[in-house]
């Protein structure tokens, strides 16, 4: 995030609204500059919450964007891949790759493994 990683990721995702809202280019710009601080500043406290809660909310903008135009899938996929996912991925986190888990459950044991985000509701 401090790093040209991040003015390289930040012109990317401009990009990608330049292309379908440019009216908004302006406020995504300072938004994803006021989500640098907010990131830096939670990952300085290791509040890993507040990271997810602004990935997440990244993630519904870039869903959105995609909605909008269709045709940008591909771009959007490379740019998340390539240039945000790691730079908003919580902490330490594996980027995307290659994931292998391995569990070992016996009795009434339970296991629950996921490669990403995993919400599990039991009665």
């Amino acid at each position: 995030m401090a790093t040209d990683a991040w003015q390289h990721a930040r012109d990317a995702a401009v990009t990608l609204w330049r292309r379908v809202h440019p009216e908004r280019v302006p406020a995504v710009e300072a938004e994803l500059g006021e989500v640098r601080a907010e990131l830096l500043a939670a990952r300085e406290e290791g509040d890993v919450q507040a990271e997810e809660e602004l990935a997440a909310d990244w993630q519904r903008r870039l869903r959105r964007l995609l909605r909008d135009d269709p045709s940008l899938a591909d771009e959007l996929r490379r740019v998340l891949d390539e240039e945000l996912n790691p730079l908003l991925a919580p902490g330490d986190q594996v980027q995307p790759g290659s994931v292998q888990m391995n569990a070992t459950a016996s009795g009434h044991a339970r296991i629950y493994q996921a490669g990403g985000h995993q919400t599990i509701h039991e009665a």
